[in-house]
């Protein structure tokens, strides 16, 4: 074979080349016009489908979420239960319009739950959350405003949603829960109140059923005792340098912290007015004439 033989194969290549994709492009747009000729109105069909499904789909979710609020549910479950009626008249939707086109769902169904499946081991955590979320919402052991104590934690509070519950602590900090550290553990709902316990000591020469009086009108006069307990007062020990009144009350955990400080400064001010001895604690010392028999006496 000459040179000049092979210089001009080498010049036809590129030029085949080009030819084939060329004929390639061809063959796939005749593809799509054919498809297009046949199956042109199951394509509009489809489509239109489609649209006022997606329509209808949102308004079947705006009335679910209407009639949530009108039955008061609470909010996290109303908004649930509209996205999901959404998202699923969306896959019915899309499946009816994929059928209309001649497509066949079941692959893609097949393909969905192994795709699920795996997720679901990958997310083991994030989906127990999201159970135990669904389950909070559903059964409703607590809402928004109770005071809760789980896993050591107490709280009012603030925020249930799916994956976490957001409660506020007596120093106002937000603490995250994930839900499922709430379902299956030991809860204590104390609704608004929290249990708020004081002590004060009396001398023995008081009569203490005088000053529990003196402390309960104290304590009521300051209006921080809630609605679900009495108010509790009596005397708690009789100890060595004086009698010990307990006061036991519930009170909004909101503000236990300044409602126990303006408790202790009406008890001081109520005994103050009466002459109510708040002994100190002492120690007597007896001294005998010898050195050796000495002895101490502890009253306190």
């Amino acid at each position: 074979m000459s040179s000049t033989d092979s210089a001009q194969k080498v010049l036809e290549q590129p030029s085949l080349l080009l030819k084939d994709e060329i004929d390639q492009v061809a063959q796939w747009y005749q593809v799509v016009i054919d498809y297009l000729t046949n199956y042109s109105f199951q394509l509009i069909g489809a489509f239109i489908i489609f649209v006022i499904g997606y329509y209808f789909a949102g308004k079947v979710s705006k009335w679910v979420l209407n009639l949530c609020q009108r039955q008061n549910l609470d909010i996290t479950l109303s908004q649930f239960l509209s996205n999901t009626s959404k998202m699923l008249m969306v896959i019915l939707i899309t499946i009816v319009a994929l059928g209309k086109l001649g497509i066949s769902v079941t692959p893609f169904i097949a393909a969905i739950g192994a795709i699920s499946l795996g997720a679901g081991l990958a997310l083991q955590g994030l989906l127990a959350n999201y159970a135990a979320g669904f389950n909070i919402i559903i059964i409703r052991p607590f809402v928004v405003g109770d005071t809760i104590t789980v896993q050591g934690v107490t709280g009012v509070v603030k925020e249930v949603l799916l994956a976490y519950t957001v409660i506020v602590d007596k120093d106002n900090v937000d603490i995250t829960i994930p839900n499922k550290h709430i379902v299956g553990e030991v809860l204590h709902n104390s609704k608004h109140d929290s249990l708020l316990e004081l002590n004060v000591g009396i001398a023995y020469k008081h009569n203490p059923l005088e000053v529990i009086e003196l402390i309960k009108a104290a304590i009521i006069k300051l209006d921080i005792v809630g609605e679900q307990k009495a108010l509790q007062v009596g005397i708690d020990e009789f100890s060595d340098n004086a009698i010990t009144i307990e006061v036991r009350l519930w009170t909004p955990t909101i503000s236990l912290f300044d409602n126990k400080y303006k408790a202790y400064e009406a008890i001081y001010l109520a005994l103050q007015q009466a002459n109510i001895e708040i002994p100190f604690p002492q120690r007597t010392l007896h001294l005998a004439t010898n050195l050796s028999e000495a002895k101490i006496v502890n009253n306190g």
